[in-house]
């Protein structure tokens, strides 16, 4: 079950730069730096609300976000939902004839395990499933 927006993904060319813009906007500190070297990407994230800002920027030319940027501006990227059971919810989308980026869920930022849905199957909108893990879990 969808319980909540978790947050939304935003691809930057420049981190650091969208940092200090983002920290300036919102009138707040990012709580949170992180690499997610599966990924070539280097994220920040910020707390609003019940919901969070993830700013992402590539690392290396074959990152998703680099590719992303090569073809898009920047803003927008995706868009993420907390899931109660993300296997439970892959395989619910699935059966509603969704596309799913991933056969099983990966580590993601955030103390997170990640699926994707495409983007051809969601109107457009890449769509982000999200659990909350423990730091000590091995999914």
């Amino acid at each position: 079950m969808f319980t909540n927006l978790e947050h939304l993904g935003l691809a930057v060319h420049d981190l650091e730069a969208a940092t200090a813009l983002y920290t300036t906007l919102l009138g707040q500190a990012p709580y949170k730096k992180e690499h997610v070297a599966s990924e070539a990407v280097d994220t920040v994230f910020f707390q609003v609300g019940g919901s969070k800002i993830e700013l992402l920027a590539g690392t290396s030319p074959d990152s998703a976000i680099t590719k992303y940027l090569g073809k898009k501006p920047e803003g927008i990227h995706h868009v993420a939902f907390e899931v109660d059971d993300i296997r439970a919810e892959m395989a619910r989308l699935r059966q509603e004839g969704f596309t799913l980026l991933n056969e099983e869920p990966k580590r993601g930022a955030d103390n997170k395990l990640v699926c994707f849905v495409h983007p051809k199957s969601a109107a457009g909108v890449l769509v982000e499933l999200c659990q909350s893990i423990s730091p000590l879990d091995h999914d």
